[in-house]
């Protein structure tokens, strides 16, 4: 989606859940992370860039999107958002025309 300072609030068809990060003690000194769901919200998705990179004989792909989402002041690094069983690590965030209006999030889709 081109931004020109309007997006049809129609356009925000995807349910998402906003993870963040947890530690929690795993008994032998170290954490180990998981995720408890901060807030669910509506979006838009757009894939964005494809890529494959041979490693040991295999072919991974990276698949990256923007998230289009009304404003959150609570984003920050390590979160990530929960479509269904799909994961999007997020890699930054960024308010696009600067009136406080969206967030626009880039991110990159993770196995889970």
């Amino acid at each position: 989606m081109a931004f020109d300072g309007t997006i049809d609030p129609g356009a925000f068809t995807a349910r998402l859940v906003l993870e963040q990060p947890v530690e929690v003690p795993d008994g032998q000194g170290g954490v180990e992370r998981t995720f408890s769901a901060l807030a669910t919200l509506w979006a838009r998705i757009e894939p964005t860039v494809a890529k494959a990179d041979e490693a040991a004989g295999t072919l991974p792909v990276t698949v990256t999107h923007r998230i289009w989402m009304r404003r959150r002041e609570n984003l920050a690094g390590g979160m990530r958002l929960r479509k269904g069983a799909r994961l999007f690590a997020i890699r930054a965030f960024r308010d696009p025309d600067e009136t406080g209006r969206y967030t626009l999030v880039d991110c990159e889709e993770i196995k889970p």
